[in-house]
């Protein structure tokens, strides 16, 4: 198609061009892009790629592209797809806007089975997909290549990783890249400090076909901060000196919750429609330990949606109670979910202490191996490693809403009420 139209004259080339949609015009400049430098593979005889660029940098586009160059290098190769989930795999991966269906010629573009989660290059490579959240299905598949992408967010990184390279055992230079946005989980921090990995980096700010209003406006309001750092600039930012929550605590804290016995959901809702409504879902099991288990929180919601999604994860969790800060919208919960017919006690409690500052008692539980996470949450993890005592919050956005759901629902469970002022610490 491309070669048809660069055949044409110019006003012929303006005439067919009008005519497209955004849609088609994005996929001809994915189809004509060449990799930038920073794009291009490493020189040398390496096994893993780690490439740590910030959010738009064209990682998903760069993944593509590369198992897209090996299919047709390689015609027999077996390649391997993981993402954070199955679904990410395959909305991301796969059928993205910058996925392999997107960059893929019209002459060498692969069949996509989504029942058995495999594409298949006409030349007779072929690609499965996998999820970082189930290391298990790893086992037994051999693979040529692999494109990883968002390691830092799979639930079970270490093991799913593990599991990969015992499996990365074809051909005579087996290979893997890792696409991410740089967080210091245990999986990244090894692929990181081993010597033998090559390491690539890239910036938000890097990609020109990024309107250029949402890059000034990005750095403008993160470029300084960790949180900019990390996601703008692709940097590896390590834990904050004496933050509440660690990387390695919250890991060790991680595990498979036992019946639960309460369950209870956590609400801090957002002083406006821009900013986030956070919503956690915690319970306690027949042990009395206290387990996160999601985060529904949503971000840029009007009232009506944030509380009609409090409405759902108590509904969705059966919880017993809800439990929401009445400083900012603690009323409205409680009307929406009687207006939905949802049979559920609202407590509203009331802050007369920092975010920070009532989630100490709350990290305490976690440092005794009193309470734990079932599952992954990074952005909510996210805000618990930017908490710090006295009052000071490094982390993402301007506030810890999610953290301070969590931290409310937690402490309604286990402190007996929700934590109004911290509990002392040894130093």
């Amino acid at each position: 198609m491309i070669d048809t139209i660069l055949a044409l004259s110019a006003g012929e080339r303006a005439a067919v061009l009008g005519a497209l949609d955004t849609a088609d015009l994005r996929r001809l400049a994915l189809l004509q892009a060449a990799p930038r430098p920073e794009q291009r593979p490493p020189p040398g005889d390496w096994r893993v790629w780690l490439a740590l660029a910030g959010r738009g940098f064209g990682k998903t586009w760069m993944g593509a592209h590369w198992v897209c160059s090996l299919a047709a290098a390689h015609p027999g190769a077996r390649i391997a797809l993981v993402g954070a989930t199955m679904a990410e795999a395959r909305a991301v991966m796969v059928e993205g806007e910058s996925g392999v269906l997107a960059v893929a010629r019209a002459e060498a573009r692969p069949r996509f089975d989504a029942s058995l989660a495999r594409l298949a290059w006409p030349g007779g490579a072929s690609a499965r997909l996998f999820s970082g959240a189930n290391p298990d299905r790893l086992r037994g598949f051999q693979h040529h290549f692999a494109w990883c992408d968002e390691l830092a967010k799979w639930a079970r990184g270490e093991a799913a990783w593990d599991n990969l390279q015992l499996g990365l055992r074809l051909g005579a230079c087996p290979r893997a890249l890792v696409t991410t946005t740089p967080r210091p989980t245990p999986a990244i921090r090894r692929l990181f400090e081993d010597s033998a990995v090559a390491r690539t980096g890239g910036r938000t700010i890097d990609n020109p076909l990024l309107p250029s209003a949402f890059r000034d406006a990005m750095v403008a309001e993160h470029g300084t901060t960790r949180f900019g750092r990390q996601e703008l600039l692709g940097e590896l930012v390590l834990d904050l000196e004496g933050a509440l929550w660690t990387r390695d605590l919250i890991e060790r804290g991680r595990g498979a919750p036992g019946t639960m016995r309460r369950i209870v959901v956590g609400v801090d809702p957002p002083a406006g429609e821009a900013g986030t409504c956070g919503i956690v879902v915690a319970g306690l099991d027949a042990s009395g330990r206290g387990w996160v288990l999601a985060d529904c929180s949503v971000s840029k919601a009007s009232p009506e949606r944030w509380a009609r999604a409090v409405a759902a994860a108590a509904e969705g969790w059966r919880a017993q109670r809800v439990i929401a800060e009445a400083n900012n919208g603690g009323a409205m919960v409680e009307s929406v979910l009687r207006g939905a017919d949802v049979a559920m006690p609202v407590r509203r409690v009331s802050a007369s202490a920092g975010k920070a500052a009532r989630a100490e008692p709350v990290a305490a539980l976690f440092e005794s191996g009193r309470a734990g996470f079932a599952g992954a949450f990074p952005a909510l993890e996210d805000e618990l490693c930017g908490l710090v005592p006295g009052g000071r919050y490094e982390g993402p956005g301007s506030s810890p809403d999610r953290a301070d759901a969590m931290v409310w629902a937690l402490g309604e469970l286990m402190l007996g009420k929700a934590p109004a002022h911290p509990r002392a610490r040894a130093l």
